[in-house]
């Protein structure tokens, strides 16, 4: 059962603490170094340097020439790239025509057991200083090879200037056989015998004509 209400009227209130209490309590408070009673505001920024400042001025001056000479080195570059693409491309056409050739320089060549003979033959006519008929010797034999193996492609008429023309004939043997005939008929057109190195020329050459790897490069 609660109590009368005079009873509790009669009954004074707890006394709260006194001034000199809520000093030493202030007091203990500040000196707690653990609470933080200021806020710590941060530096201000520092202004960057004077060099830094004076170096962005002139990038935005010049930025105008600067994405020009950007632009003009990316052309270049892209320029270049496709240059050396194109380079490679010719490259590999050129290494895949010439083996083509090769091949087909190849189906001209003589059988090696009578070449050397010729050679020898010749060689000789050359060892008794007869150069012009040992190098006619080594035209007439190169042009019998090539009625051999091509005989529909030579007629009475054609020269041997005439035949070292002939597309048909692939390059390789064809300047071989254009080098002998060249000099073959310039002694013959000029009555002027050959010398030792004019038949040293001409038998190079048909050693170019003959045998293998005279052609390959």
């Amino acid at each position: 059962m609660t109590k009368p209400m005079a009873a509790l009227v009669g009954q004074t209130a707890p006394a709260g603490p006194t001034d000199a209490q809520i000093a030493e309590a202030h007091r203990r408070l500040l000196a707690d170094s653990s609470i933080q009673f200021e806020l710590k505001t941060a530096d201000p920024p520092q202004p960057p340097p004077d060099w830094l400042v004076e170096l962005l001025r002139l990038l935005e001056t010049a930025w105008p020439v600067i994405r020009v000479l950007i632009w003009a080195a990316l052309a270049a570059l892209v320029l270049w790239l496709l240059y050396h693409l194109v380079l490679r491309l010719k490259d590999g056409e050129w290494r895949w025509r010439r083996k083509g050739d090769a091949a087909a320089a190849e189906s001209w060549r003589p059988a090696e057991a009578p070449a050397r003979q010729l050679l020898a033959d010749a060689d000789v006519l050359a060892a008794a200083g007869r150069f012009s008929e040992a190098a006619r010797l080594l035209l007439h034999r190169s042009v019998e090879d090539i009625q051999a193996r091509q005989p529909d492609l030579l007629r009475p008429a054609l020269t041997s200037r005439d035949i070292a023309a002939l597309p048909a004939i692939p390059p390789q043997p064809r300047g071989a056989f254009a080098r002998i005939a060249a000099l073959v008929e310039r002694g013959l057109f000029a009555r002027i015998d050959l010398g030792e190195g004019e038949w040293r020329d001409c038998r190079a050459a048909y050693e170019e004509f003959a045998f293998a790897g005279g052609w390959r490069g």
